[in-house]
């Protein structure tokens, strides 16, 4: 049951100064200078960097105040993470749904290699992860909140993970598997590591989790790797509603309108400003984790990287939230800072969620394991960028069969036909061209150009280039039609 009540502050919510001013800075210097010689007293400072993964699900990139398309000063706190960090512009999901694209960032595989193509599947037991790599090389893989990525068998899955379904997280472990499900914002249940419920009541979810961060934290050994994976900003399930702590929705009646949004039908209009408040409540948390690490000696030898599992649409373009090609679905918060990403800088360069597990086990000086079909974008940080294949390649399930290609300039994407007896299925050996947006063009991807004339050009280069993708991620070589419904 959820309560009605002010939530308690668990941590000192003070976002980092988002507009510091040079005095601010050279005193932060300083400070910083200052803070080295307690190295000796705070916990161990291995040469290994420490590495804490948040995860916020269904975050919108745009809600980033650094990327420069929302005005409502949402992010303080992760605006000054990238300016401080590395701010990935063109950060994209590879399936735009909860379970699939979190076995993207473990695995570093696309859907069709990992075998998690729609939510309720389980990672397989002897899959190679981010997790398992780091352990092998003397870290602790540490896991607190929403899993998703074990068998779902019915209810009681829901909620415990066996070990063998973990994915190397074989440490700490305070999760559900399925934790919209186990928990409303202000009342539920993670579960420790022999199946038993850490039940909170009273407190709003994300600060519950945080504080259980702050636990481990607290008595932690480096190297260690942290995944912190809220449910926030994700919409509660059962009452299909965005549910903010008290006083953070009424901020935003009545606010900026994303302009992808703006002239479709949708749930929009009754949820944003909540939707909103969620968001700048996930702010605040992530500034409350920056101020634990400091406060625990880890602030300078620990990378932190924020990323969602996938957008939202509000329902703009089918009748749910996301699994569509658009990038309100697809594109996704990259903001990574710490050790060796503290360098001011944007890329601008497409990433995506397969390429995370390989660009943190190269920043922890391991190389990735020849299983992982992302690359390490570890060389855009130098500008090194020949070589670089500026292109994101991504699927969808369950929705529709479908895949797409979203580069610079367009985004392409096909589905199998739904003729009678569809249902979803993990591939098909046909799929028809369903989406051609020339981004360039049309930001907002209001004006779909399948089987227009004036597109057949640009559509025919990306059909052959979206086959090769598909081969190359599963193996599999199926067909592609142009658009059924060709215009002049």
């Amino acid at each position: 049951m959820m309560a009605s009540a002010a939530e308690p502050k668990l941590l000192n919510d003070s976002p980092l100064d988002p507009n510091p001013t040079r005095r601010q800075w050279l005193r932060a210097a300083t400070g910083a200078a200052a803070a080295s010689s307690l190295d000796a007293a705070a916990p161990d400072s291995p040469a290994k960097p420490n590495i804490v993964l948040i995860i916020s699900d269904q975050f919108r990139a745009d809600n980033l105040g650094a990327l420069g398309h929302n005005p409502l000063n949402l992010t303080p706190n992760l605006d000054a993470m990238a300016r401080r960090g590395t701010l990935f512009r063109s950060a994209f999901c590879n399936q735009p749904v909860c379970a699939p694209a979190r076995g993207c960032m473990f695995t570093g595989q696309y859907p069709a290699k990992h075998g998690v193509w729609r939510n309720g599947l389980g990672l397989r037991t002897d899959a190679v992860t981010l997790a398992t790599e780091l352990r092998r090389a003397g870290y602790s893989a540490n896991y607190i909140g929403k899993w998703h990525l074990a068998p779902n068998t019915g209810l009681a899955s829901r909620g415990p993970v066996d070990p063998a379904h973990r994915g190397g997280f074989l440490d700490l472990w305070e999760a559900s598997n399925e934790l919209e499900w186990t928990s409303h914002p202000f009342e539920g249940d993670l579960y420790d590591g022999d199946g038993h419920p850490i039940h909170f009541n009273g407190i709003y979810r994300a600060d519950f989790m945080t504080g259980r961060a702050a636990r481990f934290l607290k008595r932690a050994r480096g190297p260690f790797f942290l995944t912190l994976s809220y449910l926030e900003v994700h919409h509660q399930n059962d009452i299909d509603k965005f549910v903010a702590p008290a006083g953070y929705s009424e901020r935003y009646l009545n606010p900026f309108v994303p302009r992808d949004l703006r002239p479709l039908p949708g749930s929009w209009p009754s949820q944003l400003a909540d939707y909103f408040g969620c968001v700048a409540k996930m702010d605040e948390t992530v500034g409350a984790i920056w101020k634990l690490l400091d406060e625990n000696g880890f602030g300078k030898n620990t990378i932190v990287a924020f990323v969602s599992d996938h957008g939202c649409h509000f329902r703009t373009r089918n009748t749910e939230y996301k699994r569509s090609p658009h990038d309100s679905s697809t594109h996704i918060p990259l903001v990574i800072a710490g050790a060796g990403f503290d360098r001011a800088l944007e890329v601008n360069e497409l990433v995506s969620q397969v390429d995370l597990a390989p660009s943190l086990l190269e920043a922890a000086g391991l190389p990735p394991p020849a299983s992982m079909q992302g690359h390490s974008f570890l060389p855009l940080l130098d500008r090194k960028t020949d070589g670089w294949r500026n292109e994101v390649y991504f699927e969808m399930h369950e929705f529709v069969t479908g895949c797409g290609l979203r580069i610079p300039g367009w985004t392409y994407a096909a589905a199998a036909p739904k003729r009678p007896g569809w249902k979803a299925a993990p591939s098909a050996d046909l799929y028809v061209e369903s989406a051609v947006y020339d981004v360039a063009a049309d930001p907002f991807q209001h004006v779909n150009l399948a089987g227009r004339a004036d597109a057949r050009t640009a559509a025919a280069e990306l059909r052959g280039r979206l086959l090769a993708r598909i081969e190359e991620a599963s193996g599999a070589r199926p067909s592609i039609e142009p658009a059924w419904f060709p215009y002049p």
